[in-house]
Formats: C-alpha cells, structure tokens, sequence
C-alpha cells in the first residue's frame, strides 16, 4: 500500500466554482425577504414544525431569538432531480421533484447559503443526495462551507442487490456530503459493536505475562522530523522518509509498562490492548442502513423516507443534549425524531401536505410495520388516516 509523505506547506489551490445563468451573489441571497410560515401544532414540547417554502421560512428564521448562529446540526435528503412525482403508499401524492440542471443547483445552492448562516460556528451539515446531482452538491458546498471544512463522503448501501438488465452495474448506494462550518465542530465518534470474531481478527495476540489480547501497531509514521521524533531510540532510527510517532520518553514510558514488543530481530511495535478500546470505529462505507426492505420494518410510509437509525447516528455524532437541530426538507419527520429521541430540540420545514400529516401522525401515534400487501378493507381504513390533520392549508 502506498504511504503519502505530508509536506509542511501545501501547494496553492486553484480556486472553481460552478457558474451558470441565474447565479444568484452570497449577499443578495441572504438579502431576499423572509416570510413567516404556518407553524404547525406537534405532540412535542422539543421543537417546532412549519409548513411553507423552506427558502422563505429559513430567511425568516434568521431574525427569531435564538436560532441564527444557534443550530449545531443540519440534516437535509432534499429532491435528487429526478423529474418525477412521488406518492405515499397509499398511492396519494407527495411531492414533485422537478427540478433538473442549473435550476436545481442554485436552488439547492440558495438553501445551503442560508443554511450556513443559521449554523453555529461549531456546527455541522449533512447532505443526502444519490449519483445525479451529488457531484454538482461537492462542488457548490466547497464554495460555500470551505473545501477545508469538508469531512466526508459517506456512502450508504441503499437497497438489496438489483438485477440489472441493462449494461451497467447495479445502483445500490447514495451518500452524504458532511461539512463542518469550522475546524472546531462539535464531534462525538461513534462506534460499532465488537464481535467475537472481529475481536480475534484484530487482536490476534495474548499477552503472556497480563493475559490481555492485543494487537502489534507501528510506532513510526510517515515524513521527516528534526527534533526528538526523528533522532535514534534505543540505539534504532526509524525507517527512512519515516519518524517516531511519540518521544523518546514516551517509548520509555510504554516499554516500561509492557506496551512495546520487541520483534526476534529487535524492531519495536507497540502493543495496543483490546480492554482499551471502546469499539469498532465507524468508518464511511455503511451497509447497515437500507431503506425499508421487509416488512417487519417501522416507517411512516412516505415516498424516500430515510433510515431511522443512520439519521440519529449523525445527530447523535454532532451535537449535544439540547441542542438545535434543523431539516428544511423534513419529509415525514425522522431527522426530528431522532433529534427528539436524543434529546435534542428541532425545527422541521416542508411545504408538502403529505410531509406535515406524516410528521404529525409520527409524533401522535409513532411508525408502523412496513408490512405487506393490504386488503380493500384495510386500504379504506388507511385512506382515511391521509386526510390533511389541519383544515387550512
């Protein structure tokens, strides 16, 4: 495996940006007018709902107590340019994503500029989107949040495998675009379970003397150091282009307490013990997350509704208890469930009916199992829980 040697000054970047017709200035964005939003009536004291055009909601967001420069998390699935219209699962519609091109991008783009002024300096966004416009997003984002304030490109395993018909691979993936507004955003790291298996696998050692499973990590890390890290230990360099990850003292200070193995030829590694770990770091590869595929699964049963679990990992990974989280696409409510869940307050805005009834009804009465195939009777009944819960819409 090739190791990157880091250099201390990094070469000048070109700066790029998308340009197109329509290209609305950073400063005439944030100067549109606001307009106040219907809030509408939830069965939760931790946050609030508004239906309305998220772009003129969110401007006028900018001017209540405690909300600019408040939010600490931004979770956003917004339309994916698909051209099409989407329906509930009982087949009434949802909301039309038809939005395509340059059309699309400023519209995302004028949201994502509003949304970076309501964020806390120490905030975080996520953005959910599939291959059509994702690259398009990277690029709008790094103009608006710093390419140095980008900190990953999580891709998720959507579905079941497909087979494809046509020649090309089959799509089984989106992703999530994850922005920081600063260097110092709020970072929880989150951590997958132990197996017994994957314990043996990397920790394959035991230690003689304490019992203890281990496993044998590097005590070099790339690039060359002039201070102590680069000078000789215990009669040993580190490897050429390379230095010691710690000083001299702080070898002495693990080989002391039975931390360093010594290899039959002399080479140190230090041990790292299984007892010490909290558990597999999540990485940004995530398989466990699909959307609803069986019918056992808890939904609300609005069209692209997310997972409820992997929206709650990233809360739950940027913020604190109380803290505001913020979906201006908020669909059926799972990023406001989540936030409630942990214990963090929430604003949600959609300007779709079905949106507002499903989060509602979420909140009321919680998700049901996805289940299967549904009888006349029971399609009557179900029709009769998707009339609007408030009059005048």
């Amino acid at each position: 495996m090739a190791t990157g040697v880091p250099r201390n000054k990094r070469a000048s970047r070109l700066s790029y940006t998308l340009d197109y017709t329509g290209k609305m200035p950073r400063a005439e964005v944030l100067a549109l007018q606001g307009e106040e939003p219907k809030e509408v009536e939830l069965s939760s004291a931790m946050g609030k709902l508004y239906c309305g055009d998220n772009l003129s909601t969110m401007l006028w967001l900018r001017e209540q107590p405690g909300v600019r420069r408040h939010v600490r998390c931004v979770y956003i699935d917004p339309p994916y340019a698909t051209a099409m219209a989407f329906v509930d699962r009982e087949a009434n519609h949802a909301y039309e994503d038809h939005l395509d091109g340059a059309e699309y991008v400023e519209a995302l783009r004028r949201r994502l500029i509003v949304l970076h002024d309501l964020l806390a300096e120490d905030g975080s966004i996520f953005v959910h989107l599939d291959q059509n416009m994702v690259f398009e997003a990277k690029i709008v984002m790094d103009e608006i949040f710093g390419r140095q304030n980008f900190r990953n490109f999580i891709t998720r395993k959507k579905c079941n495998t497909k087979n494809y018909t046509r020649n090309n691979f089959g799509n089984i993936a989106d992703h999530i675009l994850f922005y920081a507004k600063s260097e110092q955003n709020v970072w929880h790291r989150p951590y997958d379970a132990w197996t017994d298996e994957k314990v043996v696998d990397e920790y394959p050692y035991i230690d003689k003397k304490s019992g203890r499973r281990y496993k044998k990590v590097p005590v070099h890390a790339p690039g060359i150091r002039r201070g102590e890290t680069g000078r000789p230990w215990r009669g040993k360099l580190p490897p050429v282009g390379k230095h010691w990850q710690y000083p001299p003292a702080k070898l002495d200070a693990f080989d002391a307490a039975g931390e360093i193995y010594w290899s039959p030829n002399g080479n140190p590694r230090r041990k790292v013990f299984f007892d010490q770990s909290k558990g597999i770091p999540v990485q940004d590869i995530w398989m466990e997350f699909k959307d609803a595929h069986n019918q056992n699964i808890l939904i609300t049963g609005y069209p692209t509704e997310k997972n409820f679990e992997l929206v709650s990992r990233l809360v739950a990974a940027t913020t604190n208890p109380g803290d505001l989280v913020l979906d201006c696409y908020s669909g059926s409510g799972t990023t406001l469930e989540a936030a409630a869940t942990l214990g963090r307050r929430f604003i949600g805005i959609d300007i779709a009916e079905a949106a507002i009834n499903a989060t509602v009804k979420r909140f009321l009465h919680g998700r049901s199992a996805m289940g299967d195939f549904v009888g006349v009777r029971g399609a009557k009944k179900r029709r009769k829980t998707s009339e609007p819960l408030f009059a005048d819409l």
